[in-house]
């Protein structure tokens, strides 16, 4: 005779080992069946039987998944989920103390009452469940098991200063996601556990937290429901949670299922509060640390010996009442609201009328409305269910297609894929139900798979949210006080430990986009440290690095290749700049003096090459008087000094002192006196950043395009800019000023006073079109008057000779042809055939071709527009030849002094000279050129 089945109440707080106790004992049976009560805690125990006992025994039933072998032995389900009548040796019931929930516990009270193991049944759970039990059930012996380990209050603690390895508990979405923000912008961030999570998505956020790849974790109370993780702390960000219905508070025994979490196996634990949390009460304390809470009274109960005879019989069933003590009846469930709904549509009332079919609504009504919708909208999804599978049998495939597919997409924040996932739940549970479609197992594969891509999609949102990896592996580097490794690679990019952490420009870390200042210090405080040997061993390379890897920019930086190293400041002296190193803090004084020491000499070294005409001029000693004191105003302009501001300096400097000055390239020009070889590109620019440093300019004016002999004259510039630059400033546009004074060439022996046109070189030198000359003329000081005129015919051959025409036609020179060139024959040029005589000859009538012109004369003798006067042209510059004019000497004819020819020598007889023609502004200087 078999001895009678044994009922076991294995009860006592958390970290007892009561599932792990159960595992090994259904383990000792043939066969048998665990209800757990989370999907999430269902998994997690099927994965520890299948690493015990291989998948091939080991069944897996949820509502929303079922993995069921052949040779199934051990059935791990929720509580749900447990079939019914399957007759396993071993049974048991994890979290009892669920009786007395009010969404839920109608589900455990059937299950303490009615199921059974054929030799063993137990039940785990809260010590406060053992009068209830022993009330219930009949022979059952109780088991009490003991902490492990120790629950002690710690207090409320800021998040900010939360210890490692500690779960943060809310109970409404966006609490937890603002906890989760904060804890990713100073811990470097914390996995996120919900229950509405999929035990997929649920595990990866869990396993970044065991694995350490973060340190705290942000969670609902599903942890309370068995899940083991290392936690050493719990604390409360709230007190009160809403509970479908109402905000209440929770009660003392659920803190205590919380706070449970906390200590693991032989680890102590603590609980606490944070953010707005007040502090427990002392009571409260003493119950959860002495794990002493009042027992349960009452149990939630639905009776579950339904009749199916009609619906209105199913319905008093369900709201059957119980004369038992122990027993209050469960408010109205989601499923009992369905049928109720149903009950009320006609054609659904008509389609149920027998047994099968009241009990089919009744299946369907059970559909869980894990989409949160109103109640009336679950009501339509379980009327349409229902009326596919009353009228065909099964739901069709392309409706049931479009369902899954409109849900398909992992794409989207983390709000969205939560409330995809929540509906694709819906269908994953639908294609669990034996029967209701044609290919049920191509179905549950996919709604898994739809699941698993919406799971790992909101795994990696939440990841990407909520986790700093990078910040979180430095703090734990940090923290347990390991070396931490820094490399940089060609593109300067820094890794620390594999992470990428910012990137170093020159001598300055630049980190990665952070969130928040906290965020930042972190960073920086781990990526500083270890970066501290790269930034003298670049300091030693910058240092012994040539000239030509170094240079500066139009406003006054100074780069390394294409790394910002420094910047120029003004010195003591416009010639003598500084240099202001950008080193970082943390690099210490020896890398920030040795960077500093490279860039001055970089800079001293490049003006002494651009500037060494200039700079040889002021180092020579045989220069005295006004020439060295001309030398040093010329010096103060870098070379360049508009000829109106020095006029007074010009007329008193003698013949050989300017030839002095001429020996150093210093030429004496109508407008300017300049350096020609300053105006060269490399000199204009660094002229305009030291003049621009030493006006104390905010934003440094860039030099003009090299090439250009004229450019647009920007209006507002800065006054002495187009100076600094090369240029004159004349109308609508800027001249070079070697330019202009070959222009001035041109003009000298123009008929300023009688007027003049404009010939093709000077339009050419200047690459203006007429109109452009003419503004640029008044812009020198000129009167420009424009006309039009009938455009002289050109010569066309046959016509008869004008007076004065030359008689004889020219001829082209014989062309050379080069010997090392193939001789091609002698082609004979046919004679060339009369010409006839054009079919329209134009009438007298016809309009004339016009053109237009200008004439020039001189404005007057007052200030020129754009600087000089007439009279400070005198000593223009005569290095090239001869002076020019109508007197003094013999004109040398338009185009100016020939190369081949000598100079000449002039007398200029005293007290016999011409009166100067006022309106020439060019005839003050002609009158100055005298012979010695």
């Amino acid at each position: 005779m078999s001895a009678a089945p044994r009922i076991t109440a294995v009860l006592g707080p958390t970290n007892t080992g009561k599932t792990h106790y159960a595992i090994e004992r259904m383990l000792a049976h043939r066969t048998g069946v665990i209800g757990l009560p989370l999907r999430l805690l269902a998994r997690e125990v099927y994965d520890r039987i299948v690493a015990l006992r291989g998948p091939s025994v080991v069944a897996l039933i949820t509502g929303e998944e079922r993995i069921v072998p052949d040779r199934a032995q051990y059935w791990v389900c929720t509580v749900e989920a447990m079939p019914e009548g399957m007759g396993c040796d071993f049974l048991a019931v994890d979290e009892i103390q669920l009786c007395a929930d009010a969404e839920r516990g109608h589900v455990f009270t059937d299950r303490l009452l009615h199921a059974r193991g054929l030799h063993e049944t137990l039940f785990m759970g809260s010590e406060t469940m053992r009068p209830a039990i022993a009330a219930l059930v009949p022979k059952v012996q109780f088991l009490h098991r003991e902490r492990f380990s120790t629950l002690t209050y710690a207090g409320s603690k800021k998040i900010s200063r939360m210890p490692g390895r500690s779960a943060i508990v809310g109970f409404s979405v966006d609490n937890l996601y603002g906890i989760a923000e904060l804890l990713r912008r100073t811990k470097g961030g914390a996995a996120v556990v919900m229950g509405a999570l999929s035990p997929r998505t649920r595990n990866a956020q869990v396993e970044m937290y065991q694995n350490g790849d973060v340190d705290f974790l942000v969670a609902t109370d599903a942890i309370g429901m068995g899940l083991n993780l290392d936690v050493n702390h719990v604390a409360f960000s709230a007190l009160d949670k809403f509970d479908g219905r109402r905000m209440r508070p929770l009660a003392v025994d659920e803190l205590a299922q919380i706070a449970g979490r906390a200590g693991r196996h032989m680890t102590h634990g603590s609980f606490g509060v944070t953010g707005e949390a007040p502090d427990l009460d002392p009571a409260v304390v003493e119950a959860i640390e002495n794990h002493q809470f009042r027992p349960v009274k009452k149990l939630q109960w639905r009776n579950s010996s339904l009749r199916f005879g009609s619906v209105n019989r199913l319905l008093g069933a369900l709201e059957q009442k119980t004369d038992n003590d122990w027993f209050t009846r469960v408010r109205e469930s989601d499923d009992l609201a369905a049928l109720r709904a149903m009950s009320a549509d006609i054609e659904v009332m008509a389609r149920a009328s027998d047994g099968p079919s009241v009990k089919l609504l009744w299946d369907v009504c059970r559909v869980p409305d894990f989409r949160g919708i109103s109640r009336g909208e679950h009501a339509n999804l379980v009327r349409d269910i229902f009326t596919f599978l009353h009228q065909h049998g099964e739901i069709p495939r392309d409706w049931f297609a479009r369902q899954v597919k409109r849900v398909d997409r992992p794409e989207g924040d983390i709000d969205t894929l939560s409330k995809r996932l929540a509906y694709v739940r819906t269908w994953t549970y639908v294609a669990q139900r034996r029967g209701w479609l044609a290919d049920e197992s191509h179905w549950r594969g996919a709604t898994r798979a739809v699941e698993d891509r919406l799971s790992d999609a909101l795994h990696a949102a939440l990841t990407q949210r909520f986790v700093d990896r990078r910040t979180s592996v430095l703090l734990r580097r940090l923290k347990q006080k390991e070396g931490l490794v820094a490399e940089v690679n060609e593109q300067g990019e820094v890794t620390v430990d594999g992470e990428f952490v910012g990137r170093l420009e020159g001598f300055r870390f630049r980190m990665d986009k952070t969130g928040s200042p906290d965020e930042a210090k972190t960073l920086r405080q781990a990526s500083v440290q270890a970066l501290a040997p790269h930034f003298s061993l670049r300091a030693d390379r910058f240092y012994n690095a040539p000239d030509t890897e170094i240079d500066f920019t139009e406003q006054g930086g100074l780069m390394w290749g294409d790394q910002a190293v420094g910047k120029l400041v003004a010195g003591p002296e416009p010639m003598k700049p500084q240099v202001q190193a950008f080193v970082d803090e943390e690099a210490g004084d020896d890398v920030a003096q040795k960077v500093t020491r490279r860039l001055q000499h970089f800079i001293d070294r490049k003006i002494a090459a651009l500037y060494e005409p200039m700079l040889a001029m002021l180092g020579d000693e045989a220069l005295t008087g006004l020439a060295r004191g001309f030398a040093f105003r010329l010096s103060e302009g870098f070379g360049i000094i508009p000829r109106g501001e020095v006029a007074n300096e010009v007329r008193d400097l003698d013949q050989d002192a300017r030839g002095a000055l001429r020996k150093h390239g210093v030429r004496f020009g109508q407008f300017t006196v300049f350096m020609p070889l300053l105006l060269k590109p490399a000199p204009t620019r660094l002229r305009l950043v030291l003049w621009s440093l030493a006006k104390g300019l905010q934003d440094f004016p860039e030099a003009p395009p090299p090439g250009l002999v004229t450019v647009p004259a920007q209006k507002g510039a800065e006054p002495g800019y187009y100076a600094m630059a090369g240029y004159r400033a004349a109308g609508e546009r800027a001249i070079r000023i070697d330019m202009l004074e070959r222009l001035a060439d041109m003009l000298r022996d123009k008929d300023s006073k009688g007027g003049f046109e404009a010939n093709p070189d000077m339009l050419s030198i200047t690459g203006m079109t007429l109109e452009q000359f003419a503004d640029l003329m008044q812009g020198l000081g000129y009167k420009a008057e424009k006309g039009e005129r009938e455009k002289a015919k050109p010569v066309v051959a046959g016509e008869p000779e004008l007076p004065g025409q030359p008689d004889e036609t020219p001829t082209e020179p014989p062309v050379e042809v080069p010997a090392d060139q193939p001789q091609e024959a002698p082609v004979e040029v046919p004679q060339e055939a009369p010409q006839e005589a054009p079919a329209e000859i134009p009438t007298e009538d016809a309009a004339p071709e016009m053109e237009v012109f200008y004439t020039f004369t001189w404005a007057g003798r007052g200030q020129r527009k754009g600087g000089g006067r007439p009279q400070e042209a005198r000593g223009g510059d005569r290095s090239k030849g001869g002076p020019k004019g109508r007197k003094g000497g013999k004109p040398q004819g338009k185009g100016g002094p020939r190369g081949d020819q000598k100079p000449q020598t002039f007398a200029a007889k005293p007290k016999r000279e011409a009166r100067i023609d006022p309106d020439n502004p060019f005839a003050a200087a002609l009158s100055g050129f005298k012979t010695k």
